[in-house]
């Protein structure tokens, strides 16, 4: 099995950087969840707050490189003005044109909230830190702040899935 360098490259973009986010989600989630007061001994809080640190940031970078691979080296071959682009695949046929102007929509601007979101959470961590244990808002913020990060990755996800389904770039 080879790869053209497109393939390669939206492998990376949505497998690689994609799954690097997911695992990294539910690494932080559980990480913010067990900062409850009676989850926590305060000698033990130090070093979960700096493997969250640690997490937070590499999950939110690993959200700005997937946004950026995406944009700036996959989109372009999607859009490309030939017959053969996926872009144009798409809207040739009434069953998918609705995979671009609802899909790629939500690609194009919608999922850049998640690194804004998942960046929101690791400065909260980073400027919180051990005190998120006493202030529940903010530990709860943070927690809504991921999720949302993660959702709208993943709905971004599914979309980018099942548009290079139907209209593959190669």
């Amino acid at each position: 099995m080879s790869l053209t360098d497109r393939e390669f490259w939206t492998v990376i973009h949505g497998l690689i950087l994609g799954t690097l986010f997911m695992i990294a989600f539910a690494g932080g989630l559980a990480g913010l969840w067990s900062l409850r007061p009676a989850l926590v001994t305060p000698a033990g809080v130090a070093e979960r707050i700096r493997r969250m640190r640690i997490g937070v940031w590499t999950m939110a970078a690993v959200a700005w490189a997937t946004v950026f691979t995406g944009t700036y080296i996959v989109y372009p071959w999607y859009r490309e003005d030939i017959p053969s682009s996926p872009r144009s695949q798409l809207l040739a046929s009434p069953e998918t044109a609705s995979w671009h102007t609802f899909g790629m929509e939500w690609k194009e601007h919608v999922a850049w909230i998640s690194p804004l979101l998942a960046t929101a959470v690791a400065f909260l961590v980073t400027y919180y830190g051990p005190r998120l244990v006493r202030h529940d808002r903010m530990r709860r913020l943070a927690i809504v702040l991921f999720t949302g990060a993660f959702v709208a990755a993943g709905v971004a996800g599914l979309f980018g899935a099942f548009i290079n389904k139907t209209a593959p770039i190669r």
